[in-house]
């Protein structure tokens, strides 16, 4: 295994795996905070002249956290399909890269690759991927899942319906759902972030969007996005709900600051399977984001990039039905400006279908961030053409209660044009019933909430 190159006349020597993983990647405010970045550009080029030459099995031998330390390594590395790992693992990660590129390399063969991934190798073919590559790839693949109804069929672009509000008010948050369903958001999932983190609370909203998804015979899943521990404490006092909730990490450490190992994830799917209101079966909604184990000082050295494909890979052990990176929501201290952030979300779309989940991004940024909506609108159009399985919109796309800016309701329906792209299949002949929508465009209805109220 070699770890040193030379050029430009100078020797650049890594010391190890995790060296070369994080000076090959591109530029992140993040790894440069934690003192892992590339110094110069030439520096970051040789890293990945060094990394192109690595085979897939040095990256499987060389774990971001050791095996023995980390059970996010343990899972990663004991769901491998050895049968298909032993047909690549002499491959190089360059020559990994020119055979997902290739134009002959079909859908159904990176699936089946896919099952003999570690996370690592994920991680370390993105970082030899431009931008254009990245969109690419994720294209080729098709991740569909099944809650109530069926999501990431070609041709489909879902939306989450986004109704934070800053008290958890019930009327806030009812007028605001039936705002985002006026403009056909809401096929992915009617989903809440809570500020009121309660059994009794959590309750009341799952309820209500429970009912108004019944009274309307609405195509979708709901979900509130409260600690996995309320939820399920919820469901078991028997309110309604599709899906399980939680945000996780690439490492034990970054799990546990969350409240959560594996085990406690098994058994609030096995709750939902059991309980929930769902027709199934994948019945669980992850969140993750670059930079959070550096928040929660659980990256043990890792950069940024590598610790997002390590979520990916806990993740798909629960089959969920999506998962989605908040592309720019920690903020500047991670990712600085919009050309990162668009790199980001462009990574992270790629590395979760690669490591075959249903993937959606939340195409966001704080107010401190160099980024604006436009930021935001160039990149939810490069994931449309990547064939990312949907995005988030809140009211205008301001989110009051989380206070960061993303899609709002009414870029949907513009995305969906432009990209020539429908809602998921069910959801829109609803929104053909209801008026919303006339042959996949906005109708007389549309972006008209009395609607409901009238009903």
């Amino acid at each position: 295994m070699r770890l040193k190159t030379q050029l430009s006349g100078q020797t650049y020597q890594f010391k190890d795996v995790n060296e070369v993983m994080a000076k090959a990647n591109e530029e992140k405010s993040g790894d440069r905070l934690a003192g892992l970045a590339a110094s110069t550009v030439i520096e970051m080029v040789a890293a990945k002249e060094v990394l192109s030459n690595l085979t897939l099995g040095d990256l499987r031998n060389n774990p971001a956290i050791p095996y023995e330390i980390d059970e996010v390594t343990r899972l990663n590395q004991d769901g491998v399909n050895e049968k298909i790992y032993g047909e690549i693992k002499n491959q190089t990660v360059a020559e990994f890269r020119e055979w997902l590129l290739d134009f002959r390399t079909s859908e159904a063969e990176i699936v089946r690759i896919s099952r003999g991934l570690t996370s690592e190798m994920v991680a370390a073919v993105a970082k030899l991927m431009s931008n254009l590559d990245l969109i690419t790839c994720a294209s080729k693949i098709h991740v569909t899942a099944k809650c109530n109804t069926t999501i990431g069929e070609p041709g489909v672009l879902a939306f989450r319906l986004q109704p934070n509000h800053t008290t958890d008010d019930l009327d806030g948050i009812r007028i605001s759902t039936f705002e985002g369903l006026s403009y056909g958001v809401g096929d992915a999932v009617i989903g809440l972030n809570p500020v009121i983190d309660t059994v009794s609370s959590v309750s009341n909203i799952m309820n209500m969007f429970h009912e108004i998804k019944e009274t309307f015979q609405i195509p979708t899943q709901t979900c509130v996005l409260a600690h996995v521990t309320t939820q399920m404490e919820a469901v078991r006092s028997g309110a309604a709900v599709d899906m399980i909730f939680q945000s996780i990490a690439g490492s034990e450490k970054g799990n546990k600051a969350f409240g959560l190992d594996a085990a406690l994830m098994a058994e609030a799917r096995d709750l939902m399977l059991k309980e929930g209101t769902a027709a199934g079966p994948n019945v669980m909604y992850f969140e993750t984001g670059q930079g959070s184990e550096l928040s929660s000082d659980s990256h043990h050295g890792v950069d940024q990039l590598t610790m997002e494909a390590r979520c990916y890979g806990f993740a798909r052990l629960f089959d969920p039905f999506i998962v989605n990176t908040v592309v720019g929501f920690i903020g500047p201290e991670y990712l600085f400006d919009n050309k990162q952030v668009i790199r980001a979300g462009l990574e992270d779309h790629f590395m979760g279908k690669l490591s075959g989940i249903s993937m959606g991004v939340d195409a966001c940024y704080t107010n401190h961030m160099k980024a604006d909506q436009n930021d935001i609108e160039n990149l939810s159009v490069l994931l449309g053409v990547a064939g990312c399985n949907y995005l988030i919109c809140v009211p205008q796309g301001d989110d009051i209660m989380l206070n960061y800016q993303c899609l709002g309701y009414h870029e949907a329906a513009t995305l969906r044009g432009l990209l020539n792209k429908r809602p998921i299949p069910a959801f829109d002949e609803w929104l053909g019933r209801m008026g919303i929508s006339e042959n996949g465009r906005l109708g007389k209805q549309a972006g008209d909430a009395s609607m409901f109220l009238r009903s």
